[in-house]
């Protein structure tokens, strides 16, 4: 049977986040089986909020939770990162409401866990298998996860851009291709709406160093990392915002120009009717599957 994960040693970052601009200390813990993602505000005497999607705050241009008042903001790239690499169990310490944005991709975080370690716990990790259909629609928008035996992405957007335009990505969650395609696909940007953004109190820790910066018909910060690194950060993105759900999921996700508020939408929904879903557990990975992975994750 497959189990539980955690990490092995304590690791920490420190860096600014993207819309506050504020410094922040992060710090990812071991925890003990069962306990899940839980995010913890040192600087408000250590209030913990979990990452569930019962926690949801605000959906904008970032995934935000809140608790009892206490906000933690622009979660998604490391929830996405423990998916990648599979952490079930970790406390994560931060001394400020946001964390910080690094590089504007998962990769740095998926560094920090490689640096740390992975620990396999007694627990028998539980999935969470859909089992009907599950589609939402907002206008041109549409999120759908549908019955699967293994957990995959297909995410499909459309910027009126010439760097842009149409793009579509399809992965399968196994063997190492997160960390190899998703991880490293950074956040992005439009200069022309920048001042804009910051008046609303967003941005403000934005720079060429955390984000791919476009202009009106070019990117301002080349090259990229990948030739369609926009929509792949939309999967990153969606594969974090999914892990509210509180298990890895066994289905097919299907999105179309969707965001963070369809993305949580479709938490909520699967969190709310537990008739879409079952519980089940997974015989282990073959050894020569470990070992692929093993391998990926030493990229």
């Amino acid at each position: 049977m497959t189990h539980e994960q955690t990490i092995r040693a304590a690791v920490t970052c420190e860096g600014v986040g993207l819309h506050s601009g504020a410094p922040v200390r992060l710090r990812i813990l071991p925890a003990p089986a069962g306990t899940g993602i839980v995010f913890r505000r040192t600087d408000l005497d250590n209030f913990e909020i979990e990452a569930s999607g019962r926690n949801v705050a605000r959906v904008s241009y970032a995934t935000s939770l809140m608790k009892k008042g206490v906000l933690i903001s622009t979660t998604e790239h490391l929830l996405s990162a423990f998916t990648g690499v599979g952490i079930d169990n970790a406390i994560v310490e931060l001394d400020n409401l946001e964390l910080p944005i690094l590089d504007g991709s998962a990769k740095p975080f998926v560094e920090m866990i490689q640096k740390a370690g992975i620990r396999p716990q007694r627990k028998v990790r539980t999935y969470l298998r859909i089992v009907r259909d599950v589609e939402l629609r907002e206008g041109d928008k549409f999120i759908a996860v549908y019955p699967a035996d293994s957990y995959s992405v297909s995410y499909s957007i459309n910027f009126p851009h010439p760097r842009i335009g149409r793009q579509e990505f399809c992965s399968q969650l196994s063997n190492g291709s997160y960390l190899r395609e998703i991880a490293p696909a950074r956040t992005f940007g439009f200069v022309h709406e920048a001042e804009a953004m910051r008046q609303q109190g967003l941005i403000r820790g934005a720079s060429t160093d955390n984000a791919i910066v476009l202009s009106r018909d070019e990117v301002l910060n080349p090259p990229l990392r990948f030739t369609d690194e926009f929509v792949r950060h939309k999967v990153l993105d969606l594969i974090g915002d999914l892990a509210l759900i509180g298990r890895q999921i066994l289905g097919s996700v299907v999105a179309d120009r969707a965001g963070h508020a369809m993305h949580t939408a479709l938490v909520s929904r699967l969190l709310r009717d537990k008739s879409y879903w079952e519980e089940t557990t997974l015989e282990e990975t073959s050894p020569a599957a470990m070992a692929s992975a093993a391998a990926s994750l030493s990229l």
